[in-house]
């Protein structure tokens, strides 16, 4: 995926085969920026860092600095393994690692879809074992699942049935530990589309994504190969205040940071027609982000981090 010639090192970037929250709409980069404020407010933050997990080609750091007040003080990091693409706000600090030791808002919008998975699959017998891929998209199973993964499995995602498999999310519950463990103080919020103990998919969720349309998940890096995630259990694997973790849909967690699908009243449009066919505009954005059955149906993790005691 990120090799010489994989899928996100392609110059036009996810952006060019597929629609995310931040290239639907600025209203979006703007509620992010609200939450920046809101954060650095609450934990009593000066100069709050803006992490940026999974950065793409920087549009959401780039829409977020656009909707700061002027001079706000921000430390803002795109965290990406692709290159730092040109034109980039200045302020902007590329790294392919989270800084440690920072205080603000760690923010991962569709990055832990991407981290890699082993995928299991139940035999004959409901044993679980490792599912193997050939370069050409063949599978077969293999080993049975053991150690650590299948205790993962036997408290995240028991398989049983013939048949049914899952995505062994151990990867991504230590990937979002490591992440939101960057945080002395502040929120570290995981948007993705997700499942949680009461809404396992029985057949698993892995796709494959090609420009804007759905494909076979070959993995030869001509495609974002990408699977929902376990958010329960990443909330429950990091040092964060796990017992403080909320997880809501986006449609929920954006109309707490006033993003609104509602139609504008229509006496505005004969008043002030500008006005109303702005309002129009921005009210369809909204509603395109807060969708059901499409953006609005993300889930948002939501885990704060307060530093211990007398640090």
């Amino acid at each position: 995926m990120y090799g010489p010639d994989g899928f996100y090192r392609r110059p036009e970037g996810p952006a060019g085969h597929f629609r995310t929250s931040v290239h639907a709409s600025p209203l979006f980069a703007a509620a992010v920026a609200r939450l920046l404020l809101a954060t650095a407010e609450e934990h009593g933050i000066a100069e709050p860092a803006l992490v940026d997990m999974g950065a793409g080609r920087g549009e959401l750091l780039t829409g977020v600095l656009a909707a700061l007040p002027a001079g706000f003080p921000v430390r803002a990091y795109a965290v990406e393994r692709a290159a730092r693409p040109a034109g980039v706000d200045p302020r902007v600090e590329w790294a392919q690692e989270p800084p440690a030791g920072v205080s603000g808002l760690l923010f991962a919008n569709e990055w832990l879809d991407n981290v890699p998975v082993d995928v299991a699959e139940a035999d004959g017998r409901g044993v679980p074992r490792y599912v193997l891929v050939r370069a050409d998209g063949t599978e077969r199973l293999g080993d049975p699942v053991v150690g650590p993964d299948a205790d993962w499995l036997a408290r995240w995602w028991p398989l049983t049935e013939p048949g049914t498999r899952a995505e062994i999310g151990r990867p991504r519950d230590e990937a979002w530990a490591r992440a939101a463990g960057c945080l002395d103080r502040g929120l570290a919020v995981a948007v993705d589309y997700a499942h949680d103990a009461s809404s396992r998919p029985p057949f698993g969720t892995l796709t494959g994504f090609r420009a804007g349309r759905e494909v076979r998940p070959v993995p030869d890096g001509t495609c974002d190969i990408t699977a929902h995630v376990a958010l329960d259990a990443c909330a429950a694997a990091s040092s964060a205040a796990s017992d403080k973790a909320e997880l809501t849909s986006q449609r929920e967690a954006l109309a707490t940071l006033g993003v609104s699908g509602e139609r504008p009243p229509l006496s505005l449009a004969s008043t002030n027609p500008t006005a109303y066919i702005r309002a129009l505009s921005t009210a369809s954005e909204a509603a395109e982000l807060t969708a059901g059955g499409g953006l609005g149906d993300f889930t948002w993790l939501h885990q704060p981090t307060t530093a211990p005691a007398g640090a």
